[in-house]
C-alpha cells in the first residue's frame, strides 16, 4: 500500500470512528483484536451518539466526498442487502459538491475541443450552472445556430481520487467476509465491482451522449417525456454539449401546484413513461432520481417531463420482459403457482427448484402485503420481496433486474410524492396486459414476418441450391451409415470367430495341464501346443 493510500485509509477510518460506525463490527472472538486496536491506536470519540446508524452512515459518506457519495447512492438501491432504515437514509445522499474553478473548466473544455472556446461558442459563463461529484455544467450559446446550450465537463481531479478510493473499497470488501459472519451474504466484492463499473461508465460522456440520443429518438414527438438535444460534433469522452432546458424541478411541489399542474396526470405519466421505456423500447433511464427530472413550464394541464443525465441506462431482453410482465400480472392476481413456474421457466432460479416449496414461500411473504388496498401497495416493495424470496432458492443476481428495481422505486416514490392517491397497479395493469396481448397471436406473427422479410427475400434465389445441397448431404449421410453398418457386421463376425478360437485354445490348454498333473500319457504336450496356437490366432483376430 502506497503512502498516499495509507493516509487516505487513515482518513476513512477516522471519519467512520467519529460517527461511531465501529459498532457495526460484530462482537465475536475473531474481531477482538480489531475492537481492541480501535481503542489502542485511534483515540477518536463518537461525536454523534444521538443519531441512528443509517443517518450516521449517510453523514460519513457525505464527509468522505464524491466517490463515497456515489457509492452510498448505489448502496441505497440494494434493498436486498440492507435494512430499510439504512437504505432510506442512503437514498437521501445528494451530490452537493463544491464547484471547481471556472477558469480550469474552460481550459479543459478547450483541450477537449482542440481550440479556443470562442471559435464555437459565445457568452460562455465561467460560473457553473450546477456542480456534481463527477462533472460540472456551464452555459453558453452555440455560434452556428444561436441556441442556448450547456457544456458538461468531467472534473479534472476526479480520476486519481476514484482509482485510489475504489482500490481501498476493494481491499475493505475483501476483509468484510472475514470480519462479519453475514459478510459473505452481502457479496461485498460483487457490490464494489458493480459500483466501479457504473462509475467508470459515467466518466465517459460519449456514452452518456449516445444514451441521450437514443432516448430522445424513442420519445420523438411524445407529450410525456422530452430529452434535450445533444450536439455530437462537440462531444468527447470528457465533454458533452447539449440543449439547455428550462423547467421546474419535479421535487418542487409548491412551484408545480402554483402554475396549476395536473398532479394526478403528471404522476400517472411517470408510471407510463417508465413502462414504455422498459417494455416498448427495452431501454430505460436508470437514474431517475428527482435531481435529474424536471417538468416543462408549457401546458401545465398536459404536463411533460424533461429528463437529463442519461449516464446510467438499463435494458431487458425479450424473454426477461415477457416473464417480468407475466410475473407482475400473476402477482396481483395472487397466482403464486404461476409466479413460481415463471421463475423456473425463465432460468432465474435453477431448473431443479421444487415449485411447490417455492410457491409456498412466495405466498407466505406476499399474502400479508395484499391485505392492504391496492392503492397502498408498493410496487417496488412487491418486486423486492419477490427477488429476496427467490434468492433463498438460489436465484442468481440479475444486474438488469437490480437496475429495474431501483428505477421502479424511484418512479413509485416520485409518483406518490406528486399525487399520494396514485394507484400504481391500476395505471400499469392495462399497459402490461396490452403489451402481452401484442406479443402473441396474429399481430406478433405479422411483425415477425415483416422484420424477417428482407432476410428471406435475400435468401430466396439461393433456395434451389440449398435444397440440392441438402439432398446431396442426405445421400452422403445415407451412404456413410450403410458403410458403417457393413463394417460393424464384419467386425462382429470376426469377433465371434475370435471368441470361438480363444475358447478352444483355453480348453486345450486346460486339458493338457490336467493330463500332465494327472500323469496320463496321452500326449498332453501336443494338446497344450494346439491350445497356445488357437489362443494366439484368436487374440490376433480381436486386435
Amino acid at each position: 500500500m502506497t503512502p498516499s493510500e495509507m493516509r487516505r485509509l487513515y482518513l476513512i477510518i477516522r471519519v467512520f470512528l467519529s460517527y461511531g460506525l465501529d459498532e457495526l463490527i460484530p462482537k465475536i472472538r475473531l474481531t477482538l483484536p480489531l475492537r481492541f486496536g480501535r481503542y489502542l491506536f485511534f483515540w477518536i470519540p463518537h461525536r454523534h451518539k444521538d443519531k441512528p446508524v443509517g443517518t450516521r452512515l449517510r453523514l460519513a459518506f457525505e464527509e468522505l466526498g464524491p466517490v463515497w457519495i456515489k457509492f452510498g447512492q448505489m448502496l441505497s438501491t440494494r434493498r436486498d442487502l440492507f435494512p430499510p432504515m439504512v437504505a432510506d437514509q442512503l437514498a437521501l445522499l445528494q451530490d452537493h459538491v463544491a464547484p471547481f474553478d471556472g477558469a480550469l473548466a474552460r481550459k479543459h473544455i478547450e483541450q477537449a475541443l482542440g481550440g479556443p472556446l470562442e471559435t464555437w461558442f459565445d457568452d460562455f459563463d465561467q460560473t457553473p450552472l450546477a456542480s456534481a461529484s463527477i462533472a460540472q455544467v456551464h452555459t453558453a450559446v452555440l455560434k452556428e445556430n444561436g441556441k442556448h446550450v450547456v457544456l458538461k465537463v468531467i472534473r479534472p481531479d476526479i480520476m486519481p481520487i476514484i482509482k485510489a478510493d475504489t482500490r481501498l473499497m476493494a481491499r475493505l470488501a475483501g476483509w468484510l467476509p472475514i470480519l462479519m459472519p453475514d459478510g459473505r451474504r452481502l457479496r461485498p466484492r460483487e457490490v464494489v465491482r458493480e459500483y466501479e463499473k457504473t462509475l467508470f461508465d459515467e466518466l465517459n460522456l460519449l456514452r452518456e451522449a449516445a444514451n441521450a440520443i437514443q432516448l430522445r429518438r424513442n420519445f420523438d414527438g411524445s407529450t410525456m417525456l422530452y430529452i434535450p438535444e445533444v450536439y455530437p460534433d462537440y462531444c468527447s469522452e470528457r465533454l458533452m454539449v447539449m440543449e439547455r432546458i428550462y423547467g421546474i424541478p419535479v421535487s418542487d411541489i409548491a412551484a408545480l401546484e402554483k402554475q396549476g399542474t395536473n398532479m394526478k396526470l403528471l404522476a400517472e405519466r411517470g408510471v407510463q413513461v417508465f413502462f414504455t421505456q422498459v417494455f416498448r423500447d427495452s431501454f430505460f433511464h436508470a437514474d431517475m432520481h428527482p435531481g435529474n427530472i424536471f417538468v416543462s413550464y408549457e401546458n401545465p394541464e398536459d404536463p411533460c417531463y424533461i429528463g437529463i443525465d442519461c449516464g446510467i441506462v438499463g435494458s431487458l431482453n425479450k424473454d426477461d420482459k415477457r416473464y417480468l410482465a407475466e410475473n407482475f400480472i400473476a402477482f396481483f392476481n395472487r397466482d403464486y403457482r404461476k409466479v413460481a413456474e415463471l421463475h423456473v421457466d425463465s432460468g432465474w432460479v435453477p431448473r431443479d427448484t421444487n415449485v411447490e416449496e417455492f410457491e409456498f414461500a412466495i405466498r407466505t411473504v406476499c399474502e400479508p402485503i395484499f391485505e392492504k388496498p391496492l392503492a397502498d401497495i408498493s410496487f417496488g416493495n412487491v418486486l423486492l420481496n419477490l427477488f429476496n424470496t427467490a434468492r433463498r432458492f438460489n436465484m442468481e443476481v440479475q444486474p438488469q433486474l437490480v437496475l429495474l428495481q431501483k428505477t421502479l422505486l424511484y418512479v413509485e416514490g416520485l409518483g406518490r410524492q406528486l399525487y399520494p392517491q396514485l394507484d400504481l397497479w391500476t395505471t400499469a395493469k392495462p399497459f402490461l396486459e396490452s403489451w402481452i396481448r401484442d406479443q402473441v397471436g396474429l399481430p406478433a406473427m405479422l411483425r415477425t414476418l415483416k422484420a424477417r422479410a428482407p432476410y428471406w427475400a435475400e435468401k430466396l434465389p439461393e433456395l434451389p441450391e440449398l435444397v440440392y445441397d441438402s439432398l446431396q448431404q442426405h445421400k452422403l449421410l445415407q451412404y456413410n451409415i450403410e458403410k458403417l453398418t457393413t463394417q460393424l457386421e464384419k467386425h462382429n463376425q470376426r469377433q465371434g470367430q475370435s471368441r470361438y478360437l480363444l475358447g478352444i485354445g483355453a480348453t486345450l490348454l486346460i486339458s493338457g495341464t490336467a493330463l500332465l498333473l494327472g500323469k496320463i500319457d496321452v500326449y498332453p504336450a501336443w494338446l497344450m501346443a494346439a491350445g497356445v496356437v488357437s489362443w494366439v490366432v484368436g487374440w490376433k483376430r480381436t486386435s
